[in-house]
């Protein structure tokens, strides 16, 4: 059996496939990003998902495609769970930017992939390797244009005053804006990133209203001049998407690269469909 993964900060997509490349499950975990979580919490999360508790000990090979996922001691951490919790599998660990190379871009053609999901990431792919400009320094310091980014930014933006007043009284009755839980959230309680990503989907309900266009537009522009533009065939090859962001706001993104005469390739919510399929030919 062999299991592919995709794992963001959220949430983490499996599908396993048997020799011949034909699909026998599909099952979805929280996500197990090893800079935010210790040993134990992955290890739970392995634990209780049913399917792989279940065919844990059949798994051979294991492609496991995650965020946080970029050094090699993070790399080394995983591998030690999973070499415990699938002991008969070779488990191969990469960043989470490479399932977003082999989900949008075909193995020889050149291209900038982004991830705009939880988190936000951006590499250069040569039609061979991928190149990575900017070193992600995590949730608190990086990922514009993120889930997590635009949360944070509308908590600080109705705490300082600066949210319009009618905006402020929607925001508030459809979360709990109280200092105590949001702090309990942000310093005590695991993933952070993922806790502020979840007022994201308040900026793309309410995409219309004057003030969410503005923080938008302005958030997706800081996320090409900081990421994009790094590369010097910025805008020579097309720039693909993966992730919620992207896909939610993909008018906004189509808009932005135009802006900034980027050129558009694709547009994928989630990757484990091309991953699956990039697996499929090589297997």
């Amino acid at each position: 059996m062999i299991l592919i993964v995709d794992s963001g900060a959220t949430k983490s997509d499996w599908i396993a496939l048997d020799d011949k490349g034909k699909q026998l499950f599909v099952t979805q975990t929280l996500g197990l990003s090893p800079e935010v979580l210790t040993k134990e919490v992955i290890e739970d999360r392995l634990a209780n998902n049913f399917e792989l508790s279940k065919n844990k000990e059949q798994v051979r090979q294991l492609y496991f495609y995650g965020a946080g996922c970029g050094t090699d001691r993070m790399k080394k951490f995983l591998k030690a769970i999973f070499k415990d919790f699938f002991p008969n599998a070779k488990a191969e660990v990469r960043e989470d930017t490479y399932a977003a190379i082999y989900a949008t871009t075909k193995i020889g053609r050149q291209g900038i992939v982004c991830i705009l999901g939880t988190g936000s990431n951006c590499s250069y792919y040569d039609g061979n390797q991928l190149i990575q400009k900017v070193t992600s320094l995590g949730y608190i310091l990086m990922d514009d244009g993120s889930g997590n980014f635009f949360g944070r930014k509308l908590i600080r933006d109705y705490y300082f005053h600066k949210m319009p007043q009618d905006l402020g009284i929607k925001f508030a009755k459809e979360y709990d804006l109280d200092a105590d839980v949001i702090k309990d959230h942000l310093y005590k309680q695991p993933n952070p990133n993922t806790y502020l990503a979840t007022f994201a989907r308040f900026i793309i309900e309410n995409k219309e209203h004057p003030y969410c266009k503005g923080v938008i537009e302005k958030g997706l522009q800081q996320f090409v001049n900081n990421y994009i533009m790094q590369y010097e065939l910025a805008t020579k090859v097309p720039i693909s998407f993966v992730g919620s962001i992207a896909h939610f706001l993909q008018d906004e993104l189509t808009a932005c690269l135009e802006r900034n005469d980027l050129i558009l390739g694709v547009i994928r919510r989630r990757p484990i469909e091309g991953l699956v399929e990039f697996h499929q030919e090589t297997i």
